[in-house]
């Protein structure tokens, strides 16, 4: 692990503590549970971003082949 300071407010630190001492765990492990739930977070809202960027990005070419065609062959066999 790499060590990392950060300031927080006095709310922010009490609600911490309290939450800390409930769930019987420290407030550097609840801290890094919160960030990794952001990056979570953020990593879909990436992916998602991504796939509606390229979405229909295929739509207007004319030198593919048939693909309804070459899957109706597919299912014949």
């Amino acid at each position: 692990m790499v060590r990392t300071q950060i300031y927080l407010t006095k709310r922010q630190r009490d609600e911490l503590a309290a939450i800390a001492r409930v769930a019987g765990k420290k407030q550097s492990e609840l801290i890094r549970e919160a960030v990794d739930r952001l990056i979570e977070q953020a990593g879909r809202g990436r992916r998602e971003a991504v796939l509606r960027e390229v979405a229909g990005m295929w739509k207007d070419r004319t030198d593919l082949p048939d693909f309804e065609a070459t899957r109706a062959e597919w299912d014949r066999n």
